[in-house]
């Protein structure tokens, strides 16, 4: 198993290993989030570093700017940070700006 963070709520699965997938999505607070991640080994796939550094303050633990593509295995969960508004096109938002806005912890697992 596998765990990672993202900030989308996209679901990158890896089709070249397997041609069907089940993912669970549940809603989480931001308590468990940082549970899931101080009690596992993680990798980011936060790919803008005002959001990274937002995670790292909200969940206390330190989650990198980390602009990978991902293919996710069945076992793998993923923590997803989501934003409750759709920003505007082109929009690059700072650390202060960012948290400011509403968003909810969503946790993905893949079977």
């Amino acid at each position: 198993m596998k765990v990672y963070v993202f900030n989308t709520l996209i679901v990158p699965c890896d089709f070249g290993f397997c041609d069907q997938f089940t993912v669970k999505f549940r809603k989480i607070d931001k308590e468990e989030a940082r549970e899931i991640l101080k009690n596992n080994e993680f990798v980011s796939a936060v790919g803008h570093q005002a959001t990274a550094e937002v995670l790292s303050g909200i969940l206390g633990v330190q989650v990198e700017m980390n602009r990978i593509a991902v293919k996710m295995n069945k076992g793998d969960v993923g923590v997803h940070f989501f934003l409750k508004q759709r920003l505007p096109e082109g929009a690059v938002l700072g650390k202060e700006e960012l948290e400011k806005l509403e968003y909810d912890f969503i946790l993905s697992e893949v079977n």
